[in-house]
């Protein structure tokens, strides 16, 4: 999962932003990264390789719609690749048939919740609070979007909702944590999320340390662990 995060970080230009959300603007719509030559096929590659057999996705680029077309790139919300980039991680790193692989990011929280709850098995996530877990090289940390900005994990399964996820690629540093996400800044993002001292995204209280981003739940990789 890291190596493989990294690899397409590094694909896109090794960006990090660590700024508030909403304040990367490209020069014109014509600069976002995912609508330059080599990286519109990328992101093509991930739709492709991480949605199931059929999806309609599948067939779509980082400028492309499913028939080929190129849309315009004031729409590129309705494309959003931020769970294929995820899905094609965990694809690409060797889930199979154990991970719920989605364009939607609820799909897979929602599942790794009732993992948790003991209302499913044999996947290998399952969900975490964040003031009662560290965050590993390989786990997920998430977050509601939008309408769904403030959900937490009680709330969690929540049905379909906008979300976001990042893979936790270092934890070295003491006081953060590294993650990379797929469509932030229209690219392969690096950002660094604070964490308290025992390395847990929030204190025991529930009080998430970054100002920035509303993380709600951890999705533990269970890699190695027998599965059902």
């Amino acid at each position: 999962m890291v190596a493989i995060g990294l690899r397409e970080w590094r694909l896109f230009g090794s960006n990090v932003d660590d700024n508030p959300p909403g304040t990367y603007r490209p020069a014109t719509s014509q600069d976002k990264p995912e609508r330059q030559e080599g990286l519109w096929q990328r992101v093509g590659e991930y739709w492709w390789l991480a949605m199931n057999a059929g999806a309609r996705e599948a067939a779509w680029t980082g400028e492309h719609d499913a028939s080929g077309q190129v849309f315009p790139a004031s729409e590129d919300g309705n494309y959003a690749w931020s769970a294929a980039f995820v899905s094609y991680v965990m694809r690409i790193a060797g889930a199979g048939p154990h991970f719920p692989y989605s364009a939607s990011h609820s799909d897979y929280i929602n599942i790794a919740k009732q993992q948790a709850l003991g209302q499913t098995s044999g996947w290998l996530i399952t969900a975490q609070r964040p003031e009662a877990y560290a965050p590993q090289p390989g786990d997920l940390i998430c977050l509601g979007r939008a309408s769904a900005h403030d959900l937490r994990y009680d709330d969690l399964p929540a049905g379909h909702f906008p979300g976001h996820c990042d893979i936790v690629v270092d934890t070295s540093v003491p006081g953060q944590i590294a993650v990379v996400g797929g469509n932030v800044d229209d690219a392969v993002t690096m950002k660094h999320v604070p964490v308290t001292p025992d390395g847990k995204l929030a204190t025991p209280d529930g009080q998430v340390l970054d100002t920035r981003y509303p993380w709600m739940v951890v999705l533990q990789l269970l890699a190695g662990a027998p599965v059902a």
